[in-house]
């Protein structure tokens, strides 16, 4: 491969997962990576001595140390934001401070991080951010923070894109549907409600939303922007 050789990439949100997968792709293709991770320490290093990358903490919940992670980091070509959490459940029993935490994390921090990355982004940079399919569908109840949080991406990614388009620099959401993590297993116990609403009737690889990213933030990609990236599988469809 090869195809990110000398580019400067860091991804918030790398040490498992989706995030991990987005880590090892452009490692493989030759970039320099960088990646956050916040309690995972055991996995970031491992990946990080896998892949060649640097492993660095950052909670996403901290506006100011999200900010100065993206500045510390230098100008980079990509940006990909995969940090997030979830906050389930009934509406009139949810923790309110779970659910402004999930904002902080979900809609807060990819903002900041943006615009801090935009600042010394060169021409032709590529910001990617994390989303998810329930940004557009809602198929089961208990969801109504999450997906509040995810749909905000999608005004912000069109935003962006009208902001920084003059520069060339590009904004996108990715937006999985359900993908073998340990956030949600594909022998978990919800695998078989939502693959009963799925036209491909199993759980995507965080390998096939890496694959995706990649494609985004490469040179094929320089005309897509503000662009929702549907990878789900015919999730209620």
């Amino acid at each position: 491969m090869g195809g990110f050789k000398g580019k400067s990439v860091l991804v918030l949100g790398g040490s498992r997962g989706i995030g991990a997968a987005i880590v090892q792709r452009f490692a493989a293709d030759g970039a320099t990576v960088t990646f956050t991770y916040a309690g995972s320490r055991e996995a970031a290093e491992r990946l990080a001595a896998e892949t060649g990358s640097t492993a660095v903490v950052t909670d996403s919940a901290d506006r100011d140390a999200v900010i100065a992670r993206v500045r510390d980091s230098g100008p980079l070509d990509v940006l990909v934001v995969n940090a997030g959490v979830g906050a389930f459940g009934d509406p009139l029993e949810q923790d309110p401070d779970a659910v402004d935490r999930l904002i902080r994390i979900n809609v807060a921090a990819p903002y900041h991080a943006a615009v801090e990355a935009a600042r010394r982004m060169p021409e032709g940079g590529r910001i990617i951010v994390i989303g998810s399919v329930n940004g557009d569908r809602i198929p089961f109840p208990g969801l109504s923070a999450y997906a509040m949080s995810k749909s905000a991406l999608q005004g912000m990614a069109r935003g962006l894109a009208r902001d920084f388009g003059p520069r060339g620099i590009t904004v996108n959401v990715v937006q999985p549907g359900p993908i073998d993590t340990d956030m949600n297993p594909a022998d978990g116990p919800m695998k078989d409600i939502q693959h009963a609403v799925m036209a491909i009737k199993r759980h995507g690889r965080p390998e096939d939303v890496a694959g995706m990213v990649a494609w985004l933030a490469g040179p094929e990609a320089g005309f897509v922007t503000g662009a929702m990236h549907t990878i789900d599988g015919g999730f209620g469809a």
